[in-house]
């Protein structure tokens, strides 16, 4: 058996699908490899989002460029007509240069280019605004085009542009007035309608995406932080990115640790001993949160959890005995599937802590106190395959579970201290597993 014959327990994470796959409307054929034709294996996902949406974006407008290629010519306006032909003329062989170079950046220049200075040509030949139908509100798409390809930043010139062309239009548009292109009124008119909804719709699209795009980001970012921190803290820290450091009187800490870990590594492949600490962790994970408990960290084969924190509740050494005898369960359960032979040695103690998030780039949410060193040492100084408790947490619990007298034993940088070996529970209905409101 290897860590590819352990049971997936998985972190809830999956891969980012490409824009092409994964979803019922997904590309196929000849359009899918049209859209991957600047794409490179070495795209991150963001760059090869773009390219794809650029290239169909390209391909779309030049497509319907023929609508107007073939209205100019039909009402006898040629010149006009020449300024859509040379928009997709000038697409075309972007688009092949962009295939067989991948260069993004100039594909990307040419493209906003042609799609903010075209519209206006077109406009003034036609004979301003109203003849041309305000052609030149498509020139609006490579604005929200830079946003969407460029960063805020960079397409701030090309905003500015825009607003150029726009003014100088409207103070050459009484001139060019003069002598408008005969356009029927009712062509005019359609045109009014195909501008502003062809824009408007462009527009839509590009917020809608980058909307979605954001929240799945958002997502995926409160996501990462629910793994290392409390929900509390996530929120306290969205609202107030300061120190957080709490002092709680009450709250149950418990360490566990693999028996006998170490030499199964040394005698083990790599990946046979990260999965099966991946099986088991993640089952731990499963049971922390089914009890309404923080899993605190991992260092190693450790396991440190706490209860009472950071939203306080009564039943937390109650709840911490539960997790307790579900992990030494749970990892018998495992070790017999896995064909190994594993305990695990448990150390509970109860009493007040200091905790706080410390770090700036890699956040932790971490206890310090005498009872996170004493709920250390009971585990470390513990039986394998036994729960060992101080006397405080044994005073919480007798009247519910059965224990074992350990008597005083020696504690590293402790003394001599009274501990007890939990044994189950005196009740016949266990602690419910899901958190106090």
């Amino acid at each position: 058996m290897n860590g590819a014959d352990l049971p997936s327990q998985g972190s809830g994470t999956s891969a980012t699908p490409s824009p092409t796959h994964g979803a019922p409307g997904a590309l196929r054929g000849p359009l899918e490899r049209l859209a991957l034709i600047g794409v490179e294996p070495s795209d991150s996902d963001e760059v090869r989002t773009q390219k794809v949406t650029l290239t169909l974006s390209a391909v779309t407008v030049t497509v319907l460029a023929v609508m107007w290629v073939g209205t100019y010519l039909a009402l006898g306006l040629p010149v006009s007509a020449a300024i859509p032909l040379t928009y997709q003329v000038a697409s075309v062989v972007s688009l092949v240069a962009f295939a067989r170079t991948k260069g993004y950046r100039r594909f990307r220049f040419s493209q906003i280019v042609l799609i903010m200075l075209l519209p206006f040509l077109l406009q003034w030949s036609l004979g301003g605004y109203v003849a041309s139908s305000a052609v030149s509100l498509w020139a609006l798409v490579g604005v929200f085009g830079a946003l969407f390809f460029y960063s805020a930043r960079q397409a701030v010139p090309w905003f500015v542009a825009f607003v150029a062309l726009t003014i100088a239009s409207g103070l050459i548009d009484p001139r060019l007035a003069q002598s408008p292109a005969a356009i029927p009124m009712g062509i005019q008119v359609a045109f009014f309608v195909l501008n502003i909804l062809g824009v408007s719709l462009t527009a839509y699209l590009l917020l809608q995406y980058s909307l979605r795009t954001r929240d799945l980001a958002l997502a995926q970012s409160d996501d990462l932080l629910l793994n290392v921190l409390p929900r509390s803290i996530v929120q306290r820290l969205k609202r107030d990115p300061g120190v957080i450091a709490e002092r709680f009187d009450d709250v149950t800490v418990l360490f566990a640790d693999v028996a006998d870990f170490t030499p199964f590594a040394e005698r083990t492949s790599p990946e046979r001993v990260v999965g099966v600490l991946d099986a088991i962790f993640s089952a731990f994970d499963r049971l922390t949160q089914e009890r309404g408990l923080e899993k605190i960290k991992t260092i190693g084969d450790a396991y440190m959890v706490a209860g009472g924190l950071p939203d306080p509740r009564p039943d937390h050494a109650q709840a911490v005995a539960e997790l307790a005898l579900d992990m030494q369960a749970e990892l018998a359960r495992l070790s017999e599937s896995l064909g190994l032979g594993l305990r695990i040695r448990i150390g509970i103690d109860t009493g007040p802590v200091v905790a706080g998030v410390i770090g700036r780039h890699r956040l932790l949410y971490d206890l310090w106190g005498d009872t996170v060193n004493t709920a250390s040492r009971m585990e470390s100084q513990g039986v394998p395959g036994r729960i060992q408790v101080t006397d405080a947490t044994y005073r919480r619990l007798s009247e519910r579970y059965s224990f074992e007298d350990r008597g005083e034993i020696d504690i590293k940088g402790k003394g001599r201290l009274r501990a007890y070996l939990l044994v189950g529970s005196r009740a016949v209905a266990r602690v419910s597993s899901a958190a106090p409101p």
